[in-house]
């Protein structure tokens, strides 16, 4: 699939890996339709380009009418839909059993909410409408890329619903690309392992300066950019396709 000229809309792409995505994809030449619940920084990032190549959709990831009609805004506004990248998601932790009793049933619900059944949701959605287009030049309807996480195989305590959620996603990866294999849609999926990303920032210096040391190498947290150039590359190489690929630098996490 190429960039130049293709529709793509990215969730959570107001910060983080998802405006380093929505950067890389528009400097690219292809037109990005942000879907974020964050407006100010949504519409910061859709700002910097002033060609009219981004736009900005305040969308709630877990509200199925939300994303649905993100989806629809990408085809009217750009006149089709070629790809989808998938970045939004919460990041909670709590143990089992805690202080305050057991695991919060509605959190741990929460999470899988927006993480997984709003990830499939966006899929499902873009899917079918991707389907309804033409193939492009290579026989090439769409690609879809989700974000999972290395907690999806290493998840550190207190990372139930988080690890569930991520790891959800990882199994729902190879079905749906066999699934829409017969509609020239490509499915993939990246699991990041520890990325500078606002999540991060809010820790002091030393702290994240000690956990990119945890990485083998690079020694270092990852970069947004280093996320956002796999994506481009996914979207290129048609034969990617039902893969999960870490991205972390040979980091397997601890229990803590």
């Amino acid at each position: 699939m190429e960039l130049r000229d293709r529709v793509y809309l990215v969730s959570g792409g107001a910060s983080g890996l998802g405006a380093a995505t929505v950067v890389k994809l528009a400097v690219e030449g292809a037109f990005v339709l942000i879907a974020d619940i964050d407006s100010d920084r949504g519409q910061e990032v859709a700002a910097r380009f002033r060609d009219g190549r981004v736009a900005f959709r305040k969308v709630d990831v877990s509200d199925a009418a939300s994303v649905a009609g993100a989806v629809e805004e990408a085809v009217k506004r750009f006149g089709g839909l070629h790809g989808v990248v998938g970045c939004a998601g919460i990041a909670m932790a709590e143990r089992v059993i805690n202080r305050h009793g057991p695991h919060d049933l509605d959190l741990f619900c929460r999470v899988i909410n927006i993480n997984l059944v709003g990830m499939f949701n966006l899929i499902r959605l873009a899917a079918a409408r991707m389907a309804e287009q033409a193939p492009a030049g290579d026989q090439e309807r769409g690609v879809i890329i989700a974000t999972a996480s290395i907690a999806a195989f290493e998840g550190q305590i207190g990372q139930a619903a988080y690890a569930a959620s991520k790891g959800g996603i990882v199994g729902m990866t190879l079905p749906i690309a066999r699934d829409l294999a017969r509609h020239a849609i490509r499915m993939v999926t990246i699991a990041p392992g520890l990325f500078d990303t606002p999540i991060l920032s809010e820790l002091p210096a030393e702290v994240r300066t000690e956990l990119g040391a945890m990485v083998p190498f690079p020694p270092r947290l990852g970069r947004p950019e280093e996320f956002a150039d796999l994506v481009t590359h996914i979207i290129r190489n048609q034969m990617l396709n039902g893969e999960v690929i870490r991205l972390d630098g040979a980091l397997r996490m601890p229990p803590r």
